[in-house]
């Protein structure tokens, strides 16, 4: 009964933790601009709220590797 009240308890509650949000990658978010741009305001927006997130660490590294493409593009880049 014991083992049963246990395991009832457990599903309960990994039912009520919070949904992980989905972890977006680098080329997807280049892809995404919108995606993009909401994702670096929350991160921006709460600096150190969570550690590092994925997605703000992905987030960075797309933003980073967009404005090389565009000094690549500009004139005389």
């Amino acid at each position: 009964m014991k083992r049963l009240f246990s395991g009832a308890t457990l599903v309960l509650l990994s039912a009520c933790s919070p949904q992980a949000d989905k972890i977006y990658t680098v080329d997807g978010l280049v892809a995404d601009n919108a995606l993009l741009a909401k994702v670096l305001g929350e991160c921006r927006n709460t600096p150190g709220e969570l550690g590092e997130p994925p997605n703000c660490h992905n987030a960075e590294a797309a933003d980073g590797k967009l404005r090389l493409e565009r000094m690549r593009r500009a004139p005389g880049g």
